[in-house]
């Protein structure tokens, strides 16, 4: 997280003078979270139905979290598709239509479809990099016995910064 100490040059965004330690971390955990939530169109057709959408502030605060898209807040997200979502709110036109339940199903399909695609084509990823760093590893005892080379590396695209294959 962001240092949120008054003292050093950097403070979190939007952090006023008065506002403590705690205060800032709360600020920044609760705005992670709703931006968070952008990424689900059901949220957004939530939000829509209740009309918030059509309140200035709330328009206002949107356009206030557009500075999640700087890279030392965006690292933070883990749906990084609400950035787009939260782009797309910035325009009338798309906040209007996510009001229908149609178009709100309609980005809920595609956006699966997407993660779909997705999740196949990371998986002949994975499936490419450990046969290639099989075809350079010595032939093992469990190579000879199950057939299928066992990769004792997988290329550092591929492992998460915990050291573990990432998840598709």
């Amino acid at each position: 997280m962001p240092r949120m100490s008054r003292k050093s040059s950097y403070s979190y965004h939007g952090a006023s003078e008065g506002e403590s330690e705690d205060g800032q971390r709360l600020r920044f955990q609760v705005e992670l979270e709703f931006v968070q939530c952008l990424a689900n169109p059901n949220y957004l057709l939530f939000l829509a139905q209740r009309g918030y959408f059509k309140d200035q502030a709330f328009i206002n605060y949107l356009k206030y979290l557009q500075y999640w898209k700087e890279p030392e807040y965006a690292k933070f997200l883990k749906y990084p598709m609400c950035l787009y979502f939260l782009d797309l709110l910035q325009y009338e036109n798309f906040r209007k239509e996510i009001v229908n339940g149609q178009c709100c199903k309609f980005i809920d399909d595609q956006t699966v479809l997407h993660w779909q695609h997705y999740s196949r084509k990371r998986m002949k990823l994975l499936e490419t990099g450990a046969n290639q760093q099989g075809s350079q590893t010595p032939v093992s005892q469990s190579t000879a016995a199950t057939g299928n080379p066992t990769p004792t590396t997988l290329p550092s695209s591929l492992i998460n910064g915990h050291g573990q294959i990432q998840k598709v």
